[in-house]
């Protein structure tokens, strides 16, 4: 069996990362333009942005995705790292690929010197909070949205 790597996403990487992220958005019931989309996945690779995300492979098999936002905050000088995105195919479930994705993104923060990493998921995705219970603290803040125009 060959070994899983986990990898910064790449500009190449559009054709194995875009199911994946199309999956986490029917997870979520949500859906997104293809322009939206595109602007994502620019943002993610082009080094432009503080934004990025990492890649979990098996050969030419695509197993997870996690992006980051990077940004300022009120409560340090140093910045803070928003782990926005994370998703595993169906069979990577339980396997570890998720912790590797995780790992990765507080590792390169880390190595940013940012305050912290911080993350929500729907109160309803139990099996993702089974393994956020193990490597992180609940944060007790309820999150409220105000949609704009």
């Amino acid at each position: 069996m060959q070994q899983i790597t986990i990898r910064p996403l790449d500009a190449g990487d559009r054709a194995a990362w875009e199911p994946l992220w199309q999956g986490y958005l029917t997870f979520y019931k949500a859906s997104l333009s293809p322009e939206t989309t595109d602007t994502t996945f620019a943002r993610l690779t082009g080094g432009e942005e503080p934004m990025g995300g990492f890649i979990a492979q098996r050969g030419e098999e695509t197993l997870g995705i996690v992006n980051y936002v990077l940004h300022r905050t009120t409560w340090s000088p140093k910045e803070i790292c928003y782990l926005q995105d994370l998703y595993t195919v169906e069979a990577a479930r339980g396997t570890g690929v998720g912790r590797r994705l995780i790992e990765a993104v507080r590792a390169m923060a880390e190595a940013k010197g940012c305050f912290r990493v911080y993350w929500q998921t729907h109160e309803s995705n139990l099996q993702a909070q089974a393994l956020y219970d193990k490597v992180a603290q609940k944060s007790g803040f309820i999150v409220y949205r105000q949609p704009l125009p």
